[in-house]
């Protein structure tokens, strides 16, 4: 009995402490795939508050809302029911019970999601939703989006701003989409960072403590690395 309670104890101490991680920035900085690398190599949850933004403005344009009138998607905010899985080796979403993972990607959702998400009640929802998840995942999590070390957690233990020149971005996006122009990328992305920097709930920026890493000339590896150290440092100070 006592070598097992000295061996629980053991264990206690030295077991990494659970961390809320928000790590923001503007699209095409290696968030994503960054996010969801750490939080699998320290073994905590992982949430893409994006998609969720993706889900509702896709259900929205399945269910005949006009994604053009702020009062007609205050309305339906609260409707849909959004489900976000934290397996970062498997991240699921699902609304109303249904896959959503891959219609959430279509240009018609990139299109639209920033005017439904610029939409004060659509930002109520999401961020009780996300936070109820953050407070949730009891041995820690990532939570990767535009303002979560701003809004959605401002007490997270660590806080990461992800930035990169808007030709690094728009390279990195075109590989990802087969076919697409670089120079209608890099146009969409400074775009999109001007209304989701520009609106005035909960706009894309940089917290006061954030730390900001430069992915411009860094492979993914080392943006990875970069950020599990981050976190590691964290931890150990807890």
């Amino acid at each position: 009995m006592s070598t097992t309670v000295e061996t629980v104890s053991a264990a206690a101490r030295t077991a990494p402490a659970a961390v809320i991680v928000a790590i923001d920035g503007p699209s095409g900085t290696g968030k994503s795939s960054t996010s969801k690398a750490v939080a699998a190599q320290l073994g905590l949850s992982y949430l893409d508050t994006g998609a969720q933004y993706r889900a509702i403005t896709w259900w929205m344009l399945n269910n005949g809302v006009d994604v053009s009138d702020p009062a007609e998607i205050a309305t339906a905010a609260a409707k849909p029911v959004i489900v976000s899985g934290t397996d970062p080796l498997a991240p699921t979403i699902t609304v109303d019970g249904e896959d959503a993972s891959g219609p959430i990607r279509t240009q018609e959702v990139t299109s639209k999601v920033s005017a439904v998400s610029a939409v004060p009640e659509v930002r109520t929802r999401i961020t009780e939703l996300q936070r109820a998840i953050a407070a949730g995942a009891e041995g820690g999590i990532v939570v990767e989006g535009r303002d979560i070390g701003t809004t959605v957690l401002p007490g997270a233990d660590i806080k990461i701003f992800l930035t990169a020149s808007p030709e690094a971005r728009a390279a990195r996006r075109s590989g990802e989409v087969k076919g697409s122009d670089l120079a209608a990328t890099r146009e969409a992305l400074v775009r999109r960072d001007a209304a989701d920097s520009g609106r005035k709930t909960s706009p894309l920026a940089k917290a006061a403590d954030a730390v900001e890493v430069d992915t411009t000339e860094l492979t993914l590896s080392q943006v990875i690395e970069c950020v599990v150290t981050l976190v590691g440092e964290k931890q150990v100070a807890k």
